[in-house]
């Protein structure tokens, strides 16, 4: 049966963590917010997911001004200054002792309400800013094995309804396309956009490759990914054709290659979207692993990674 690709080995030392809420570092089990916090009545928040590296965390100034963006967007004051949010994240992480193999969460919402109501002028105090650091790496089988994707019917909107570049705390759009991609036996759900043509996973990017290109969607109905970006910007680097267009399930059912992209796994190759098997039109051979060009970006991005990590902005 299909897994997600969080499905990792759990870590017995992530129940001994501590946690940071609004700056105070609580053990995991004492960890809590206010039922009344406009993330949990409401999703009204924003988050980034982050990992660290060697002491340091790779594009941190890439999430953090993604962070800030996203809660402009939703005229939200974070009520810290860059610099103060990075400072209260490392002191999370060295408050635990950790160096590497870690991913953060962070999330910002806009903080306890005096009822339950979504009208922002309810709101009292301060945002609230919670950092959850875990011990947690991608199993590598999901590399080995790669994954199976489902085309769903849940569509990323139109951005007058919901701006699908907002990291916000609301997912349920992605939440129901993953859903019905595990119903269906898949890791993964394969989104379009209002038009039909392909837009993204319900939790990560997508990409194709076909006859020696990179292909990968316009970005106009999905988060800004980091990764994404840097994938990218990585295939110039390296001479790959890359373009950001639109593209239909034909397209991608006669791809040579395909892969999902994110901050927590970096790079997962595809081996089957919707029954077929990911490989040129006119092989007949198995899924034997990763592609030649999905094999080159996913190098260059640890590299990438390890060489980006840094402690300040």
């Amino acid at each position: 049966m299909a897994e997600n690709i969080h499905d990792v080995q759990i870590d017995p030392r992530n129940l001994n963590i501590l946690i940071s809420v609004n700056g105070k570092l609580t053990p995991r089990a004492e960890a809590m917010v206010s039922v009344f916090d406009s993330g949990f009545i409401l999703g009204d928040g924003v988050w980034e997911g982050l990992r660290m590296v060697k002491g340091g965390v790779p594009f941190l100034r890439e999430h953090i001004e993604r962070l800030y963006e996203g809660a402009k967007a939703i005229f939200m004051d974070i009520g810290l200054r860059p610099e103060e949010l990075v400072k209260c994240l490392f002191d999370c992480l060295d408050a635990n002792g950790m160096e590497d193999g870690v991913h953060i969460r962070l999330m910002v919402t806009r903080g306890v309400k005096a009822t339950p109501y979504q009208d922002p002028r309810v709101t009292i105090g301060k945002p609230t800013i919670v950092i959850i650091p875990e011990y947690k790496t991608p199993n590598p089988e999901k590399s080995e094995k790669g994954l199976l994707l489902h085309t769903v019917n849940v569509r990323r909107g139109y951005p007058d309804v919901q701006d699908q570049k907002l990291n916000s705390h609301s997912k349920l759009n992605c939440i129901t396309a993953c859903i019905q991609a595990a119903n269906a036996g898949a890791d993964e759900a394969l989104m379009l956009d209002p038009h039909g043509f392909v837009a993204t996973c319900n939790s990560t990017h997508f990409f194709i490759v076909r006859r020696g290109e990179l292909w990968t969607s316009t970005g106009q109905y999905c988060i800004p990914g980091i990764t994404r970006g840097n994938m990218i910007r990585l295939a110039k680097e390296l001479g790959i054709p890359v373009f950001e267009k639109p593209f239909s399930l034909y397209d991608v059912y006669g791809a040579d290659e395909a892969f999902v992209t994110g901050t927590f796994a970096g790079l997962i190759p595809v081996r089957i979207i919707d029954g077929r098997p990911v490989r040129n039109p006119l092989s007949t051979e198995d899924w034997s692993g990763a592609g030649p060009i999905s094999r080159r970006l996913s190098a260059a991005y640890k590299e990438l990674c390890v060489k980006d990590a840094r402690r300040s902005l």
